[in-house]
């Protein structure tokens, strides 16, 4: 009989986070190889900035349609096995992607991106509510911060990763147009390194399912069906964080995974890796959120600090000058790095703001779940699809008069909404 959480409080939580952080480390990856691999696929097919949002578009709406059955089976098979599924499902995901690359058919790349944004899915609704849980509730922030480290670091790791093993042997220009030779060539990059990770991914579930890992108290089953998701859309702070992670993950996939289409059609060469600059000023932001949170911030004023900084943020971005590289010449130059626009630096910091949101807005709409707890973290895991639409309709003012610089402007109304949550939408214990 496996035991549970309250059973083993005498017992050290070390390993179980150890094994939580290595789920998250992997979360981190396969989710941040598609900045990536959006602007690689755009060169590779030929694809408008539209299309190319779509690669994101797939990956994200998987959770739109499988989160609320991911808690269901949570609820059935426990949590422990469901994050050892949605690794079974990420890893089928896997495979799909060698007949895509040896076909070049866009539609099988969106369907695999489908297929591993359902098992990140279940392997999120799964994970986050456990570092939730696992210990006291006004330093879950920290500890979601400590597993936000493990994530934002795989997504420096990935693009770094994804240049080594695939783009390092291809040669042409970011604004050429290729032959079918150089075509194919870039398709064929792909096959080892996603039947690679289709293996990585196999072994972990397996090595997860025999693990130690301790499995959470199961819940009372309390309401059912449309009568415990009624309950729980009564709840407006958690009503409300649903929308706030929503507008969150839109602006966090636009700053790190609309990046490096933004670089490609400024000529920058490594666009691959844009993705890790962001990645790099999240992980600074996660650290700066365990030192400072609930020492010197509370959960509220940190995520409250982080709106305002995207705020800012995001104007300067949008109505800055693409053609400077001032910024870059006095801070990356000197010190060996590439000389980039200061727009893009700019983006990437986006990333410090973002970093503080999701570990901040969990414990605040969980709080006083009790039941409904996994029905919440469905819904929360919900939000997830906002990486769906953010780019989406960034691609979409893309188009516009605006252009791709412009198009940022679309992340003003989320940072507003997540500043609201954080001043009284958290506060809210009911509708009227």
């Amino acid at each position: 009989m496996e035991m549970t959480v309250d059973a083993s409080k005498a017992r050290s939580s070390v390993l179980p986070m150890a094994i939580v952080a290595l789920l998250f480390f992997v979360l981190g990856f396969a989710t941040w190889l598609n900045g990536s691999l959006m602007p690689y696929l755009k060169q590779m097919l030929q694809l408008s900035p539209f299309q190319a949002s779509l690669v994101l578009f797939s990956f994200y709406i998987a959770v739109t349609f499988t989160a609320l059955p991911s808690a269901w089976v949570i609820r059935k098979v426990g949590y422990k096995n469901g994050m050892a599924l949605g690794m079974a499902i990420m890893m089928l995901a896997g495979l799909l992607y060698i007949p895509a690359a040896q076909t070049q058919t866009f539609a099988l790349f969106l369907l695999a991106q489908l297929v591993i944004g359902t098992g990140q899915t279940l392997l999120q609704t799964a994970v986050n509510p456990y570092v939730v849980k696992i210990g006291p509730e006004d330093t879950a922030a920290v500890r979601i911060s400590i597993m936000g480290i493990l994530n934002k670091t795989a997504g420096v790791v990935a693009p770094l990763v994804f240049t080594a093993l695939i783009v390092s042997g291809f040669s042409a220009p970011a604004d050429a147009v290729l032959t079918p030779e150089q075509i194919d060539e870039m398709a064929a990059s792909l096959v080892g390194p996603y039947l690679g990770l289709a293996v990585f991914l196999a072994l972990l579930a397996l090595a997860v399912k025999y693990s130690p890992l301790p499995e959470l108290p199961k819940e009372q089953d309390g309401a059912r069906g449309m009568a415990q998701l009624k309950a729980a859309l009564a709840k407006p702070s958690l009503v409300l964080g649903v929308l706030s992670l929503f507008v969150y993950v839109a602006v966090e996939v636009i700053a790190g995974d609309t990046i490096g289409l933004f670089a490609l059609s400024l000529g920058v060469e490594r666009y691959t890796v844009m993705t890790s600059y962001t990645m790099v000023c999240m992980v600074l932001g996660y650290v700066l959120g365990i030192v400072l949170i609930p020492r010197l911030l509370s959960q509220q004023q940190a995520l409250a600090s982080s709106a305002v900084l995207g705020l800012v943020l995001t104007l300067v971005v949008a109505l800055g000058d693409s053609s400077s590289y001032a910024i870059s010449n006095a801070l990356l130059v000197p010190f060996g790095g590439t000389a980039l626009p200061d727009t893009l630096l700019f983006i990437a910091v986006l990333g410090l703001a973002n970093a503080i949101v999701w570990p901040a807005v969990w414990p605040l709409a969980l709080s006083g779940l009790g039941s409904l707890t996994s029905i919440g973290s469905a819904l929360l895991i919900m939000g997830i699809a906002g990486g769906a639409f953010g780019p989406l309709f960034w691609g979409l003012l893309s188009g516009t008069g605006l252009g791709q610089q412009g198009a940022y402007l679309v992340m003003l109304p989320c940072y507003a909404l997540i500043l609201f949550y954080a001043v009284k939408g958290h506060q809210l214990q009911s509708w009227n």
